[in-house]
């Protein structure tokens, strides 16, 4: 999957999860919302990449990627420094992220009630402070 493919799936994703939203199906728009997040932080990661030749200084590089942690994806993009600078200086950016960052791939296994899954796709879709806009500046 290259770059373009994630970008197009978080895409996907998002307006996949708001017409969930909009059908009442608040675990699958809650999980596919994180799922968004997810597949962006991946194209931010092959950015990354692309730009640090990062695969041929730690072999086990691309292994590490092979995970669905937000956080570690975050890290993983070369982006926890930039992230950090620009949820200091945009405190609801911060917030929302405190949402996002406690998505798992597991909540695909759990009921996910009518608020969370608001929420979080909200943190994830405001404009100017969600998560995916900012991310859409580094992938």
């Amino acid at each position: 999957m290259n770059r373009a493919e994630l970008q197009r799936l978080a895409n996907e994703r998002i307006a996949d999860a708001k017409a969930l939203l909009a059908a009442r199906r608040w675990s699958a728009a809650y999980y596919l919302a994180g799922y968004a997040v997810e597949c962006g932080l991946k194209a931010c990661v092959l950015a990354y990449v692309e730009r640090t030749g990062v695969i041929f200084e730690d072999r086990k590089y691309a292994e590490k990627c092979w995970t669905h942690n937000l956080e570690e994806l975050l890290r993983l993009a070369g982006l926890q420094l930039v992230f950090d600078a620009d949820a200091a200086a945009d405190v609801e950016l911060s917030r929302k992220w405190d949402i996002v960052k406690d998505w798992t791939e597991s909540s695909r296994y759990r009921r996910t009630p009518k608020g969370k899954a608001e929420q979080l796709y909200g943190a994830i879709t405001d404009r100017p402070h969600g998560v995916l806009p900012w991310i859409k500046r580094h992938w």
